[in-house]
């Protein structure tokens, strides 16, 4: 029924059958399509069509608290998202340490590529690296440690432990994990062939400066 002010839809449940067709259809839209617009609203189409359609409501005492809390909620979805597309992997950047592995299968045909070998089998171990350093521990060592163990052990900066990361629910999606990669190596290759790079001197503030003088104009 159609109103002045809006819509009532009467039994409008639909049938199983066709519902389910529909949802195959989009699921192969989704993964034919290159375009992350269409792939969000495919998902968004999908989600109403499957009854997986939340609310959440997001309070705070400040705005700026509110504010906060919503991107960390929006970064919730997002990671969903991109673990639901491509799966998980350990987090606490051990899937990059496991993944530097491959690196000693690369031969180098000179100097040049066996620094640049060595140079991404030190940047992968950047992320649990940090992660020890801001725990107040010496990076170095749990570095060490994790790179001994297999698959997902990894180390609980929050524990201060040693642990099977997917077991204990320190995950990262597979697909943030790779795109991180990928855009750094994007960008280290893009710096490495630029014949230069321009960027902003900061000049030092002379606003606090005193002035010459004080006195009464005309005084010496």
């Amino acid at each position: 029924a159609t109103l002045a002010d809006g819509m009532h839809i009467v039994n409008g449940a639909g049938e199983a059958d066709m519902i389910k067709n529909r949802v195959n259809q989009i699921k192969a839209q989704m993964e034919t399509t290159t375009s992350d617009y269409d792939k969000e609203k495919l998902q968004e189409r999908l989600a109403k069509l499957a009854g997986g359609v939340a609310v959440l409501y997001v309070g705070a005492a400040s705005e700026v608290e509110m504010k906060e809390k919503k991107d960390r909620v929006d970064d919730a979805l997002h990671a969903t998202r991109a673990a639901v597309e491509e799966g998980i992997v350990a987090g606490g950047g051990v899937a990059l340490l496991r993944a530097k592995t491959v690196l000693a299968n690369i031969k180098a045909d000179n100097a040049y590529e066996a620094t640049g070998v060595q140079i991404v089998s030190r940047a992968v171990e950047a992320p649990l690296r940090t992660i020890v350093e801001n725990a107040g521990l010496e990076g170095s060592v749990v570095v060490a440690k994790v790179a001994e163990g297999k698959d997902s052990f990894g180390y609980n900066a929050k524990t201060d432990e040693y642990v099977d990361m997917l077991k204990a629910g320190i995950i990262d999606p597979k697909k943030v994990t790779r795109v991180a990669l990928e855009n750094a190596a994007s960008v280290s290759g893009m710096i490495l062939t630029t014949e230069c790079a321009l960027i902003e001197i900061k000049e030092e503030n002379a606003a606090g400066a005193m002035p010459m003088g004080g006195g009464m104009p005309g005084m010496m």
